[in-house]
């Protein structure tokens, strides 16, 4: 028995097949959900989707949203949604790096400026922990 996957964001539909398992960034820590799940409705957190699907796994960083498991259909629902391999590296420390030091004068900013900082700060992270998963899968 599989489950039904669909993740959408708000520009695509990052992924859509069946699979094994899949483990995700809930307000309450990390889930792992398996065929014949009780049905749910749950907000997530930014972070890393795992995805098994025969033997294969994907892996997605995303930010935020919320997840729908009815039966074997689950739906995730997040503003990003990445596999790892669309993710660059580079791009992500620089833009983690620039929110950290932004966050050093947060007493300088608007509390909409700190909010944004906060939210550029975690979606970089969220895709470094992705990306740093490609090192050790080639080790």
């Amino acid at each position: 028995m599989k489950i039904n996957l669909r993740v959408v964001t708000p520009e695509k539909i990052a992924f859509e097949g069946e699979i094994d398992q899949i483990s995700i960034p809930t307000g309450k820590g990390q889930i792992t959900i398996l065929p014949k799940h009780i049905s749910l409705v749950s907000t997530m957190k930014h972070g890393e989707l795992i995805i098994k699907s025969d033997e294969k796994e994907i892996l997605m960083a995303v930010y935020g949203g919320f997840v729908e498991i009815r039966k074997n259909k689950m739906t995730v629902m997040t503003d990003i949604a990445e596999r790892m391999e669309e993710i660059d590296e580079a791009k992500a420390e620089e833009a983690r790096k620039e929110a950290q030091q932004r966050l050093l004068r947060k007493d300088q900013m608007s509390d909409v400026a700190f909010a944004d900082t906060v939210a550029i700060l975690e979606k970089s992270l969220a895709r470094l922990k992705v990306a740093k998963r490609k090192h050790t899968r080639h080790l």
